[in-house]
């Protein structure tokens, strides 16, 4: 009796259980065909920023440091004076030659008037060959002494003017490394260093092949990537997130490989008018890695993981789970990008993958995904 109970009551659960999984019908999926669209694939690279321009101020004569006339740290402009070197000495030279040119110049004038006597004089037999050529031995010596003494002239000129120390270009300064009162040597005391800081520049290092893919790919545009980088747009990210990423250009390469390396570097430039961008700070650049063409994008929740391979559940028009084997890409606005075993014309398990299992019937619901994933 109790035996049959028993099989009464698994029976009637059997019974139910059938009825509700008839009422429920296949488990509800969300599908929806790949997106297609033209893309171009990205490669990351981790580099370095430098500036386009790198000065080390030197003074050009000796002295002592009169007057610094910048603020540390301080945007400056091409030809604006930074530091006075004691000008006392070099103003004294210049009136010093200054009056050699008055002297040499006197002596030149009176030579000349005796040369033109004694040329006169000869064409009438009044005097000796010998004196003539003595007068214009003379006169040739002043001359000399003339050009001697207007060069002595520029050189104090050129003192005068080294005494006071200009910007050789427009960019951000440093502080000041010697103090008024010091002696400077020339061409040996560092005074400062400016860097220029609009534009700047972006070094990363490629292998061989990446190398050859750009090289290949801006022999495609017909340019080259030693001379001007072949022109690719990059994108450079750096570790505040909240800093959009910054846009540049490529614009040079290096004309060879590294042996020891197998890295060419390679350079970006970027605009900098916010100063945003520091020298020596680190970035993340995304360089072009291919050629537009018509890529097959997919979510990322769509793939599913089986040991080594990737793949997604495809449905039918019966709602028969269907698996396809992928070989996935990088991520391209939101998406991941299917290298092999998508054409687009698919219709994918994008949401309940796992109630889409290989060999069930599921109740599809069929959606359209937007050109850029919403995040």
């Amino acid at each position: 009796m109790k035996h049959l109970l028993g099989s009464l009551v698994f029976a009637s659960a059997l019974a139910f259980a059938s009825q509700l999984s008839a009422q429920q019908g296949p488990p509800p999926v969300t599908v929806a065909n790949p997106v297609v669209k033209k893309i171009v694939e990205d490669d990351e690279f981790v580099g370095r920023f430098e500036a386009r321009a790198d000065v080390v101020i030197r003074s050009r004569v000796s002295g002592y440091l009169n007057a610094v006339e910048f603020t540390d740290g301080s945007l400056v402009e091409e030809g604006q004076l930074l530091f006075t070197i004691d000008q006392r000495q070099f103003s004294t030279a210049l009136r010093q030659a200054q009056s050699q040119i008055d002297i040499a110049q006197a002596t030149f004038d009176f030579a000349a008037e005796q040369l033109e006597r004694a040329e006169a004089l000869i064409r009438n037999g009044n005097i000796a060959q010998s004196v003539v050529d003595e007068r214009r031995e003379v006169y040739l010596s002043a001359q000399g002494s003339l050009e001697q003494a207007r060069a002595a002239l520029e050189l104090a000129q050129l003192d005068l003017e080294y005494s006071e120390i200009r910007a050789p270009m427009a960019g951000r300064i440093d502080q000041a490394l010697v103090d008024p009162g010091n002696l400077v040597s020339a061409d040996q005391t560092e005074l400062t260093s400016i860097v220029s800081s609009d534009p700047i520049y972006f070094y990363f290092d490629i292998d061989e092949r990446y190398f050859l893919a750009y090289a290949r790919d801006a022999r495609a545009r017909g340019a080259s990537l030693q001379e001007g980088g072949g022109g690719l747009e990059v994108k450079v990210s750096l570790s505040d997130q909240k800093i959009p990423p910054q846009s540049g250009v490529l614009d040079f390469s290096e004309n060879r490989i590294d042996q020891q390396t197998g890295t060419m570097r390679v350079r970006a430039i970027l605009d900098n008018p916010d100063e945003i961008l520091t020298p020596g700070l680190f970035g993340r650049v995304n360089v072009p890695g291919s050629l537009p063409y018509d890529g097959v994008l997919i979510p990322d929740a769509a793939v599913v993981a089986d040991q080594n391979r990737r793949l997604v559940m495809s449905v039918d028009d019966g709602g028969n789970v269907i698996p396809i084997e992928i070989r996935t890409g990088p991520r391209i606005d939101g998406y991941r990008v299917v290298r092999e075993g998508l054409d687009g014309s698919e219709v994918i398990v994008i949401e309940g993958v796992v109630r889409a299992r290989p060999g069930t019937v599921v109740t599809p619901e069929k959606v359209e995904l937007p050109l850029i994933a919403e995040n």
